[in-house]
């Protein structure tokens, strides 16, 4: 076999020309391949393979320079199609892949993230009428919460399906009225509520005029890329084979960009929709005007209706003299959206790569320590200096992949001790590894709290992963020997479930460390209510106009006891003893019981999507609705029943919750049990996990002649909780009472308690709350 050296050009019997460095037979290092077509590449190869920083153009005058691996588009690059379009960002074997730029023929724009050759995740589109959308995307098309920004000035912010609007959100007019509510596929649909612009009949006298003028400026445009884009990107020469014989054959890769049409009459004939909406209920209000003075100048007129696929039905005025604290951060929140709004990019990119930087450092690690033999964990798997490093180039290297994530450091703290911990929770390392490192990824949740921490959640609802502070990241790693030695000597404990610590580095960038925990509420049942429990008084209550399903609660806003079965609750408070003592061995305070209520007979919950000081009051002692009324207890029907374990029918419900005992009702001769619930299936009754109880609401109290009678209403429900927050570490004396000397407060009457008196204080509530049977 001919061995050609470097400088050397071969001429293939199919008219192919390589001129060029060679390893053997084989292109290698930098050379010229021009295809008998007419496609013409130069650059780096790698052993027959367009590998490393080239420029490739096509006949039909088409162009790609920048990154290649294995005869492919891989890394970096800018693409010029023939027809104009312009890319420049990431690709992943051929496809648009990671975070992008594109140009499009007709002057659109689109910014942000891609997925194999389709716009997916958070991005940003910009029309060339002017028209902006920011926000995500799924399969080229609008899909989540995003905010839509018209030529005219007209704005939503809400929530997209399948690029229409889908969801809870609220529209602003260009003259500065708003609409919240929600809308069905692109049309309104059910209740919300219209704040015009101004005050009294003066808005109402212009509205149409100002419609009209809107609707002027919002004339249908079908110039949008994203009609038509069904581009395909000219083929790519690559080899078909390592071993080559006496000619040299090269194979073709056809691709495209896979970006599917959009039928773009919403981006502006949606406005228009919105506008004749608003007309119509300018006609309305004008019938009211005709009978009525106008309004004080420190009124606020709002206009509550009810849609149904977009046809107005049903309207009511109200004046508010005094607007309400909800109202207020709505209007304050859709004032401030358009200066927020624009600046989410650069976040959302940061975000990006963070994710995609965990899921490649999770990946390796896991991987990496899973083939080690078993072995019991040792002195040395413990604190900072039990680590594996790894630095993660964006063109990859000997140990690790190429990626389209940028160049980071990768740092795993305690490899042996996690995976041990993994082991003892169940945790199968190929099912946690496809979990958070798989195509479907993780998304970004809101912060519950004042933590400013970041929190991702796997796409199966398995894993929380949680931003940490340096500090926190600290007390974990001193805990980590005695929490092991607890997880290890008792299944049933309620503390936070770790699963992994890691920190990424970020070139030029700062540290950002993370921590991966199970989620509590992984469970086929709706949770309802969610309480954040920490047994004090001070400041532990919501704001009443921001509570809805979603919002995790406070202690003072718990209005329910709960009655549990006699041996249940003596294995919670049992665990709750052990876990604290525990936590105030480690010098633990200012941790909480998460606590998720799901309620067994939804259709009944209407009070509970009220405040809890505002639920209703029975009218009589003497009527009972939906129950039967006994003695002084209104009590529901039961819809809850403890039964004999049987291993076969239990549900299996991935969740954290796969290790630990299935716990012993006394109701039924202290046997293991399952829960029978209706519509739902047989679930295993564990610690935390499925405990049914019943919660008291005590309604209302009178006096008779003699007697105090009490009423209750009573819900059937099922119990999911757990201990959270237990990174915070008691603060020494001397440093409290320096803080509030600085900052003039009475050491005395500040919350941190010693942790000994927290414990006491955590588990004095918690008796209250769960009152033990007579």
């Amino acid at each position: 076999m001919e061995n050609l050296g470097s400088g050397c050009e071969k001429i293939f019997s199919n008219g192919d020309v390589y001129s060029g460095d060679f390893k053997g037979m084989l292109p290698h290092g930098k050379g010229k391949y021009a295809w008998s077509d007419g496609t013409v590449y130069e650059g780096e190869w790698e052993e027959g393979k367009m590998t490393g920083k080239g420029k490739i153009f096509w006949p039909s005058q088409a162009t790609y320079e920048g990154d290649f691996s294995g005869g492919y588009l891989h890394g970096f690059g800018t693409l010029i199609d023939s027809d104009g379009s312009i890319y420049r960002g990431s690709l992943k074997m051929n496809s648009q892949h990671g975070i992008g730029r594109k140009e499009y023929p007709n002057s659109d724009v689109y910014d942000g993230c891609w997925r194999e050759g389709v716009r997916e995740g958070s991005g940003r589109y910009v029309w060339s009428n002017g028209n902006i959308y920011i926000g995500t995307w799924k399969n080229s098309k609008m899909s989540g919460r995003g905010v839509m920004k018209w030529s005219n000035g007209d704005l939503f912010d809400g929530f997209w399906s399948n690029g229409l609007r889908h969801g809870s959100g609220f529209y602003r007019f260009t003259d500065g009225s708003y609409y919240f509510g929600t809308w069905t596929k692109g049309l309104k649909d059910g209740p919300g509520t219209f704040y015009p612009a101004g005050t009294g009949s003066k808005h109402l006298s212009e509205c149409n005029l100002q419609g009209h003028e809107d609707k002027k400026k919002k004339q249908p445009s079908r110039s949008s890329s994203m009609d038509s884009e069904e581009s395909v990107i000219p083929n790519v020469k690559r080899s078909l084979s390592e071993k080559i014989s006496s000619s040299f054959r090269w194979g073709s890769r056809r691709f495209s960009h896979k970006t599917t049409s959009m039928d773009d009459d919403w981006d502006s004939s949606s406005s228009v929709r919105e506008m004749m909406s608003r007309e119509r209920s300018c006609v309305l209000s004008q019938s009211f005007r005709d009978g009525q003075n106008e309004f004080p100048d420190n009124q606020t007129v709002a206009y509550e209706r009810e849609y149904m696929q977009g046809v107005l039905i049903k309207e009511r005025i109200r004046n508010i003299s005094k607007l309400s604290h909800k109202t207020k951060q709505q209007l304050k929140f859709a004032k401030e959206v358009k200066r927020s709004s624009w600046v989410d990019m650069f976040e959302g990119q940061r975000s990006y790569y963070l994710r995609l930087s965990l899921q490649l450092g999770i990946r390796y690690t896991v991987g990496k320590i899973t083939p080690v033999p078993m072995r019991e964990v040792r002195s040395s798997d413990f604190g900072e200096q039990a680590r594996i490093r790894m630095f993660f180039p964006r063109k990859g290297s000997k140990l690790t992949p190429p990626h389209c994530s940028i160049d980071f450091y990768w740092k795993d703290y305690c490899p042996m001790v996690f995976r041990n911990l993994r082991e003892l929770f169940k945790l199968n390392a190929a099912d946690y590894m496809m979990s958070i490192c798989g195509d479907d990824g993780l998304r970004e949740l809101c912060s519950p709290g004042k933590s400013g921490s970041l929190f991702y959640l796997s796409h199966d609802d398995r894993f929380v992963i949680k931003t940490l502070k340096k500090s926190e990241l600290k007390v974990l790693l001193k805990m980590l020997p005695k929490y092991y030695s607890h997880v290890k000597a008792h299944d049933n404990t309620l503390i936070t479930k770790f699963f992994g610590a890691h920190r990424i580095s970020l070139r030029h960038g700062k540290k950002v460390r993370f921590v991966v925990m199970g989620n509590m509420f992984c469970t086929e049942l709706r949770i309802h209510r969610r309480y954040d429990l920490k047994g004090s008084s001070h400041g532990r209550f919501t704001n009443k106009d921001e509570i809805d399903e979603s919002t995790t609660l406070k202690d003072l806003d718990l209005a329910y006891e709960f009655q549990m079965d006699r041996s249940l609750h003596e294995s919670l408070f049992r665990q709750l003893a052990l876990d604290s003592a525990f936590l105030e061995s480690q010098q633990i305070i200012d941790y909480s019981l998460l606590l998720g209520l799901h309620f067994s007979a939804p259709e009944h919950l209407k009070s509970l999507l009220e405040p809890p000081d505002s639920l209703h009051k029975a009218e009589s002692t003497s009527d009972a609705v939906d129950g039967v009324l006994s003695g002084d207890l209104l009590i529901r029907p039961t819809s809850l029943l403890l039964v004999t374990h049987e291993p076969g029918p239990v549900s299996p419900t991935p969740g954290p919750h796969i290790r630990g005992s299935t716990l012993k009702a006394y109701s039924i001769g202290n046997k293991e049990a399952d829960l029978l619930l209706p519509g739902t299936g047989r679930l295993r009754v564990q610690l935390g996990v499925n405990m049914p109880a019943q919660a008291n609401h005590k309604l209302m109290q009178a006096e008779t002649a003699s007697t105090e009678i009490e009423l209750f209403e009573v819900y059937d429900v099922v119990l999911y909780l757990g201990i959270i927050d237990i990174l915070q570490q008691y603060n020494m004396r001397k440093k409290i009472e320096h803080t509030c000397k600085s900052m003039k407060f009475d050491p005395q009457s500040i919350s941190v308690v010693e942790p000994k008196l927290y414990s006491k204080r955590f588990i004095s509530f918690l008796e209250k709350i769960f009152p033990l049977q007579p």
